[in-house]
């Protein structure tokens, strides 16, 4: 992943008021290998980073696949799409 991309994605998340306040904790048990893996997948260092693009990376999905699904059969089978 592309040091690019990591910013992109904070950026949103910063736009989008999801990291205005940080005073919050997160805990749990994960497999060592499971971050060593995202960490070099992603080129991120350290554990709080790692966590917080992973939690914005989901936070800000849009979910284009489920609303294109949706939407299958809902458009006007006569409508000009232009081609």
């Amino acid at each position: 992943m592309s040091k690019a991309r990591f910013e992109a994605v904070m950026r949103a998340a910063e736009k989008s008021g999801l990291l205005n306040e940080k005073g919050g904790r997160i805990g749990g048990r994960v497999s060592p290998a499971l971050v060593r893996q995202a960490k070099r997948q992603t080129g991120i260092e350290t554990d709080t980073d790692l966590i917080e693009f992973a939690l914005a990376t989901v936070a800000l999905e849009d979910n284009f696949a489920d609303v294109f699904k949706e939407s299958r059969g809902k458009i006007d089978p006569k409508l000009k799409l232009g081609f």
